[in-house]
């Protein structure tokens, strides 16, 4: 596994243990109150989209740290500011 992997499954998993209500997928639908297959996927789209967005922001917190560790920011050389 790449170092800039490794630091973002890690950046990934202390972002998880904040979580205080983390879901989990439903695994048939079954075990949901009202038993409808559209509410099952609608929950299901919904922690998803939380999980993406917990790799986004582990992503984006990595390349702030590593554009920190260059440097910080500079602009391509052909732009001036």
């Amino acid at each position: 596994m790449s170092d800039r992997r490794q630091r973002i499954h890690d950046l990934v998993l202390a972002l998880l243990a904040q979580q205080n209500d983390l879901e989990l997928l439903a695994g048939d639908g079954t075990g949901l109150p009202s038993g409808d297959p559209g509410n099952w996927i609608e929950r299901n789209r919904r922690v998803v989209q939380r999980y993406q967005a917990l790799v986004r922001s582990a992503v984006t917190l990595d390349a702030l740290v590593d554009q920190e560790v260059n440097g910080g920011f500079q602009a391509p050389a052909n732009q001036a500011y």
